[in-house]
């Protein structure tokens, strides 16, 4: 049933109330007409003790009746619209009191200090028959309605019962409203409902809260689970990055070994063919003295000084010639391509590093830290001599100059 016609005017009086709060405000201290309530000759209300304020601040040199000196009276405006007021040797004293605003603003306290759902019980109306009030509820229809309806109208084959009683067993398990859901944290304990029957909206209630807290427990928990893979991912980015750091640390260490051997061997042929380089500069030179020597022998006008030398000059040109100049490198002796190497399958090797598959049964609980610390026990080279092993093995696909 539509209750728009029994709420109108419930929404009316409100609208009424609110204006009528606005009319019993002061315009000095903003709040509520303090009794005694004085009325201006330009009739705009104020507290007494507002404008004995206003009063006094317009009249520093006033005192106060009874004090038998000073002005006999004294001026001041209106704050609302600025009309002048005059006042007599009594001062706002000589104010009348507005009894009629003060009558009014103890009504409106009264009106205002009585609960919302005793004045919608007694404004809410059929909407079908405006001057009956709603006062049973249809269980069939499940909706409150008024005695006129159950007697001749929609509800007149329907089971009804008392409004109140519905009501009440409609609310047993709420202690004191609303609220003492909220002050308890849920559903209240057995010994702390009333002992009327459960009803269906108890019952509802009741259901809500403890799904509600099994959600409340399910997010916790998945809370709790986000901030465990944020710390596992932390620990295993760092531990994947230690591994990796160590395969580099192997094969720099390797590569400075790889370089080493490369240098031995250039240094060892550049030292022997420097070697050769020097021989045969020393003899290039031992020759050209010899050759100088035999032609300036030659020169030699006296035929007994040049007899007397010609036989040994033959004898060093003849052991010169003898000199055997046949050491030299052998073909391909500059080459170095027996130091290349193959690293394509061990590249392969790299490109196949992956995460090790989680051994059932083995898991305790920690997730992906105890998968990843097994691919570090496998990935970890540990020793140069897998590096070494690795280097042996690829010396036979090198220069077919041989391998080193």
């Amino acid at each position: 049933m539509n209750f728009a016609v029994g709420l109108k005017p419930l929404l009316a009086e409100a609208r009424s109330m609110e204006s009528l709060e606005k009319q019993l405000i002061c315009p000095i201290c903003l709040e509520m007409f303090t009794k005694p309530v004085v009325i201006l000759p330009c009739q705009h209300n104020l507290c007494r003790k507002c404008a004995n304020d206003v009063f006094q601040a317009s009249n520093p040199l006033w005192q106060s009746r009874g004090s038998g000196a000073g002005p006999s009276g004294g001026r001041f405006r209106c704050p609302s619209c600025r009309h002048e007021v005059v006042l007599d040797r009594h001062g706002v004293y000589g104010l009348q009191r507005n009894l009629l605003v003060e009558n009014i603003i103890d009504i409106y306290k009264q009106e205002s200090a009585r609960p919302l759902h005793a004045k919608a019980e007694q404004h809410l109306m059929c909407e079908e028959h405006e001057d009956e009030r709603i006062n049973i509820y249809c269980l069939r229809c499940e909706a409150p309605t008024c005695s006129l309806c159950k007697v001749f109208g929609a509800h007149k084959d329907c089971e009804v019962a008392p409004l109140p009683a519905v009501y009440q067993r409609q609310k047993v398990g709420y202690p004191q409203g609303l609220g003492g859901w909220a002050r308890w944290g849920g559903f209240p304990a057995r010994s702390q409902r009333c002992s009327a029957p459960q009803s269906e909206l108890s019952d509802g209630i009741a259901m809500l809260v403890a799904g509600n807290d099994r959600i409340q427990a399910i997010i916790t928990q998945m809370e709790e689970i986000c901030r465990t893979i944020e710390e596992n991912g932390r620990r295993q980015k760092q531990h994947v990055g230690l591994r990796f750091d160590s395969l580099c640390s192997i094969l720099e260490e390797r590569k400075k070994e790889l370089l080493q051997s490369v240098t031995r061997e250039q240094e060892t042929k550049v030292q022997r063919v420097r070697g050769l380089i020097r021989q045969y500069g020393d003899h290039l030179e031992a020759s050209s003295k010899l050759v100088e020597t035999a032609i300036q022998a030659m020169e030699e006008p006296q035929m007994a000084v040049y007899l007397q030398h010609s036989k040994e000059l033959l004898k060093k040109i003849t052991d010169m010639s003898k000199v055997s100049m046949s050491s030299r490198p052998e073909p391909g002796y500059e080459s170095m391509d027996h130091f290349s190497i193959n690293v394509d399958h061990v590249a392969e090797m790299l490109r196949t590093i992956d995460f090790q598959p989680e051994v059932l049964g083995e898991d305790d609980g920690d997730g992906p830290t105890d998968s990843s610390e097994g691919v570090g026990d496998e990935e970890n080279l540990e020793a140069p001599e897998a590096a070494e092993d690795v280097g042996q093995r690829q010396k036979p696909l090198s220069s077919p100059h041989g391998q080193h």
